[in-house]
């Protein structure tokens, strides 16, 4: 089945919105937080787990409230996405260019000192004035050089500092991350567990209804529910005049057909077969 990511953002960030968007076909999600973290992101995040729930997939929607953190953290991991706008991988590259830093200024550093040894072993045998304020203009200058250089290498290893710091307070927070989310997989199966029973019932049934049912028609029902992220072939008007399941406009002589029940209406849009809403 093709995956469809959506981006949550502005452009959705209602429920109402999101609940389209699952139902026309989206798979997964996506935060971008390049400008943000994931607790300013929270009303979206809320906002889809109501969207879920409205789309009938409650499992889904009790997913998103509990693991959403869970989730963020592991796309740390994976250098995806940033957990406070700090980048793993980005901060260990920092900190190889800091090195190198330190490095050159370092090497710089030795060579300033052995200038300015030079500079005042010359001021010990100076013949005139002019020679003697030519060297030390020259002395003074690499003096500030060497403490330019001493900066630089002060200022690169409190940052290698802080880069080290940030990557091990989001290495404990994803530790943590982790451990709630495999306790949550633990959860969920054993929901999966105590609904088995439920669900060898439902398949039955389906079984049952499916006998009763053409080729095609059956054909057609398994191709859409496997081509759509809610698995909803089968729905009813939405707002009296719209598709549930694509949120399209439907015809007036459609809409006659399906409140009549006698003959089977497919959506034009995106091929959902649409029903009676006291069709049972």
């Amino acid at each position: 089945m093709v995956e469809i990511y959506g981006t949550l953002g502005p452009a959705c960030a209602s429920a109402e919105v999101l609940e389209q968007m699952l139902a026309l076909g989206m798979t997964g999600v996506r935060l971008n937080l390049s400008h943000g973290t994931l607790r300013q992101a929270e009303p979206e995040l809320e906002a889809l787990a109501q969207a879920a729930q409205r789309a009938g997939l409650d499992g889904l929607a009790e997913l998103f409230q509990k693991l959403h953190v869970a989730l963020a953290a592991l796309a740390v991991s994976c250098g995806i996405y940033s957990f406070t706008g700090t980048n793993t991988q980005a901060d260990v590259k920092a900190i190889a260019e800091k090195n190198v830093i330190i490095e050159t200024s370092r090497a710089k550093s030795i060579e300033h000192e052995a200038d300015i040894d030079k500079y005042t072993r010359q001021l010990e045998d100076i013949s005139n004035s002019r020679e003697y304020d030519s060297i030390k203009k020259e002395l003074e200058n690499t003096n500030l050089l060497h403490q330019i250089d001493q900066k630089h290498i002060t200022e690169a290893k409190e940052k290698i500092g802080a880069y080290r710091q940030a990557i091990e307070d989001l290495s404990d927070r994803i530790t943590i991350c982790r451990q709630d989310l495999e306790a949550k997989k633990e959860e969920l199966e054993q929901i999966v567990g105590n609904t088995a029973g439920e669900e060898a019932q439902l398949r039955a049934r389906r079984e049952e209804f499916a006998a009763r049912l053409d080729a095609r028609t059956l054909s057609a029902y398994d191709r859409i529910r496997a081509s759509v992220h809610n698995h909803l072939a089968v729905v009813s008007v939405y707002g009296g005049n719209a598709c549930g399941g694509c949120f399209n406009t439907i015809t007036p002589q459609r809409l006659v057909d399906i409140a009549s029940g006698v003959k089977l209406v497919i959506c034009e849009h995106c091929g959902r077969i649409i029903v009676n809403t006291d069709t049972q």
